[in-house]
């Protein structure tokens, strides 16, 4: 059964980098051809693709988001990790991580809530 966890701060300063990291168990991130994604919903919104890694490593990104995100896995630790940056408080959400995307997902992680504030 695959999971996935998002872990990292809950409070962003305005103009830094967020970061969060996903971690996946009972399943390679490297095999069976599935892409990971970074999702997120803000308060009163509905969900927003903001970008996604590829098994192979390709890297695809939200054209609102492109110029400010970034995402990187460390294959070892199963892991994946999303930097935003020059954030505003606009980017408080709900932030997920999911296998799949755009815009279909078979397994999420609980989420993690973010704010930015100063």
């Amino acid at each position: 059964q695959v999971q996935l966890q998002e872990s990292g701060p809950g409070l962003v300063k305005p103009s830094q980098t967020l970061s969060l990291t996903c971690t996946i168990s009972g399943g390679s991130m490297i095999s069976n051809n599935y892409d990971w994604s970074w999702i997120r919903r803000p308060p009163g919104k509905g969900l927003e693709w903001i970008g996604k890694i590829t098994y192979g490593g390709s890297t695809y990104y939200s054209a609102p988001l492109r110029s400010r995100t970034s995402i990187s896995r460390d294959t070892p630790k199963n892991q994946f990790t999303l930097h935003l940056s020059s954030v505003t408080p606009e980017d408080t959400a709900v932030y997920y991580c999911a296998r799949g995307g755009p815009g279909e997902y078979d397994y999420w992680g609980q989420g993690t809530q973010v704010t930015v504030s100063s």
